[in-house]
């Protein structure tokens, strides 16, 4: 009865360990892969920090404007510092057309709030349209 008893414990033991051991090894898994994750994190902070250029310093990069000259040309124009570049953009080049200085206060577009409203505009043409002389 010892033996079997022995025997048995042994047996328990072993199918105990095998819980245990697979226990083990997904623990094992999971730091591994909380040790990548947090070399990715690490990484890409480092790399954010160290990347110079205009990312990090938001406001000395502003697109002004920009027109379609054509299916895949555009000119764009851009203000950096004090400056407003004119650039040509197609075709996977960039070429500088003009540099201008920048004005103190961006000149608007004519569908700007001083234009007239789009229905006074209408109502213009229509009477154009209509032979009635427009207000």
């Amino acid at each position: 009865m010892n033996e079997t008893t022995t025997s048995a414990a042994i047996d328990g033991l072993a199918q105990g360990g095998d819980g245990l051991l697979g226990l083990a090894m997904l623990g094992k898994t999971a730091a591994a892969l909380a040790l990548i994750i947090a070399i990715l994190f690490g990484l890409s902070a480092l790399i954010k920090r160290r990347s110079g250029g205009l990312h990090g310093q938001p406001g000395r990069l502003k697109i002004i404007g920009s027109t379609a000259v054509g299916q895949r040309e555009r000119v764009v124009v851009v203000q950096v510092q004090d400056r407003w570049l004119v650039l040509g953009v197609g075709a996977g080049r960039v070429n500088r057309l003009d540099s201008l200085p920048a004005p103190e206060e961006p000149e608007l577009p004519a569908s700007s709030a001083e234009a007239d409203s789009f229905g006074e505009r209408f109502a213009q043409a229509l009477k154009t349209n209509l032979g009635q002389r427009p207000r």
